[in-house]
């Protein structure tokens, strides 16, 4: 495998995957928790997606062949999830809220956030175009970015304050909401101009 090969299969996945755009969510999610729960939880994120994605690598296309799914109903039902967790977050007082730091690393965390649909659908690509070595080799660099900017995501808590961080849990809320709605759009869509 050259070089060539390998940024054509890791770009995608990166892209697709988004961890910058992941982490603010992140951080919006985790401000009130210990750092050593922290780390638990971008762990048990982590190997989730990761669990997920050699999950859908080795028998995505069986899988979702034998249960009649296809990717955009993946989307549309990952949308609708996130979007009940956004605005439940968005709605609920600081004094009612639930801890959010405690139970977000399976879902929405580590899927559909981190391995999500357009992960999941570019992994399937990539396995058909290069082959099963330069795909497991671009998910395991990417997992391993992923794993280093969210063990390291209290740096920039630390420039935006602990104020800052509560302020951006609600922001942070607001676009999972605009995430669940583009996802929940482009799966509809999808289908709707699949059916004409």
């Amino acid at each position: 495998m050259n070089l060539e090969t390998f940024l054509l299969s890791f770009i995608p996945l990166f892209v697709a995957i988004d961890i910058i755009g992941t982490a603010p969510i992140f951080l919006g999610y985790t401000h009130s928790i210990s750092d050593i729960a922290k780390k638990k939880l971008v762990f048990e994120a982590v190997l989730a997606a990761f669990a997920v994605a050699l999950i859908f690598l080795f028998a995505g296309k069986l899988i979702l062949n034998f249960l009649g799914i296809t990717i955009d109903d993946f989307r549309i039902a990952g949308g609708i999830i996130l979007l009940i967790l956004s605005i439940n977050d968005i709605i609920a007082s600081s004094e009612k809220v639930r801890n959010p730091g405690t139970d977000i690393g399976v879902v929405p965390l580590g899927v559909p956030l981190i391995m999500g649909p357009a992960a999941l659908t570019t992994i399937l690509i990539l396995l058909d175009n290069f082959g099963y070595i330069p795909t497991i080799l671009s998910m395991i660099l990417n997992f391993i970015i992923v794993l280093l900017v969210l063990l390291n995501a209290k740096l920039i808590l630390k420039v935006i304050g602990d104020g800052g961080s509560k302020a951006f849990a609600k922001v942070a809320s607001l676009f999972l909401a605009a995430i669940a709605v583009m996802m929940i759009r482009v799966g509809v869509l999808n289908i709707l101009s699949m059916n004409r």
